[in-house]
């Protein structure tokens, strides 16, 4: 089946045009002809819901699969010839422990997994916010594990204590500066970020009571024809979901970030966060709203100073350039909540996840019957 054709096949089309925005966003298409087959079909996923996306420079891809509401035999698979397999290894997969495991331990195996992410470094990061249906930290299994790619081995496990992931946390991505080998983490339960030093493994939890971490208790998202609200009733509670897209952009040494439940971006200088002696206070001072923006699950940045959103309101992916413009790359009702992003010199990579359609959202209180997808899409051409 052609592209086009299997992405609305997939993913709906609906009567929204390119560069026209339901909620007040001026978009534009991307230059020079905006054409949406562009999006390639990866890979899809029936059954079992992918949310993260981590691609290497070589062509290796992960994806992530949540412990949530739905069918679950994963943690983390990595995409080799068109089949899945478990990685790192099984063991690190099994949760919850089965009968006859030795060595049970929660930090040394995947409990909730949310996202994956591959640095310029060639290391992919694993982020289990350990909160398994979202019903709270498991104790002791928070944590953020770094996997040698050339071993495909386990190198280290950072875990977070009650102080930096609570028991209502949930922590949801994560991003690396490399020169100063310093973690970004938000977290969409509480609303916070989390620093990790990589050096030392230290970590702290900041902006935890600041409004840029926050849900906007105005925003109410309208996917796929429908305001997002929680259960089968179109007067359920609009979920307040807190930080989650974060992204770390080199060109321009910031972090840019965002609540789901939301429509303002934000960035702060990374040496402040970046700075384990600064302040809350100096933290909190060096907040910059960037500008109104769309509402977005998963972010990235690649190397000439884009970054990236996935729109879940228009089923697509657009990015803001570094002159400040935000335009469509691809897409536009054809992706079904796209969920996470991962920039490679051979594209864009993202999930499809289908949140607004599992049984927390829908009105049937079931599962999406259509498969969860992998895609990618071209980079824009340079300096547009």
């Amino acid at each position: 089946m052609p592209a086009l054709a299997l992405a609305l096949a997939l993913g709906g089309c609906h009567a929204t045009p390119p560069g026209e925005d339901q909620v007040g966003v001026s978009v534009q298409r991307t230059p020079p002809d905006y054409d949406p087959s562009r999006l390639e079909p990866i890979l899809m996923s029936p059954g079992f819901q992918w949310t993260g996306v981590a691609a290497t420079d070589t062509g290796r891809v992960f994806v992530s699969y949540p412990n949530w509401h739905g069918p679950y035999r994963w943690a983390v698979a990595e995409l080799v010839d068109g089949a899945h397999r478990p990685y790192p290894d099984g063991q690190w997969n099994r949760w919850p422990p089965v009968e006859g495991d030795l060595d049970p331990d929660p930090a040394y195996r995947f409990v909730c997994v949310q996202s994956v992410y591959v640095d310029a470094r060639n290391r992919l990061w694993i982020l289990d916010p350990a909160s398994p249906r979202f019903e709270g930290v498991v104790p002791g299994a928070a944590k953020l594990v770094e996997v040698d790619l050339d071993t495909d081995r386990v190198v280290r496990v950072i875990r977070f204590d009650s102080d930096i992931a609570p028991e209502k946390s949930y922590l949801n991505d994560v991003r690396i500066d490399v020169q100063r080998n310093v973690a970004f983490i938000t977290d969409s339960g509480l609303g916070a970020l989390v620093v990790v030093d990589l050096n030392t493994n230290q970590s702290r939890r900041v902006l935890a009571n600041h409004q840029s971490t926050k849900a906007e208790k105005d925003v109410v998202p309208m996917i796929d024809g429908r305001e997002l609200r929680v259960g089968q009733t179109p007067r359920g509670a609009v979920p307040q979901i807190h930080a989650d897209g974060i992204a770390y952009n080199p060109a321009d040494d910031f972090v840019y970030y965002q609540a789901l439940t939301g429509r303002t971006l934000y960035k702060i200088p990374a040496a402040v966060l970046a700075d384990f002696d600064t302040s809350e206070w100096e933290i909190a001072s060096a907040v910059v709203a960037v500008r109104h923006s769309v509402v977005t699950d998963g972010m990235a940045a690649d190397a000439d100073g884009n970054v990236y959103f996935t729109a879940l309101e228009h089923g697509a992916i657009m990015y803001l350039t570094p002159e400040g413009d935000l335009r469509v790359l691809v897409g536009y009702d054809l992706l079904a909540w796209p969920d996470s992003l991962a920039v490679t010199p051979d594209g864009v990579h993202v999930t499809t996840s289908r949140i607004h359609e599992t049984k927390r959202f829908s009105f049937d209180g079931l599962m999406p019957r259509e498969p969860y997808g992998l895609w990618r899409a071209p980079l824009p051409p340079a300096g547009q």
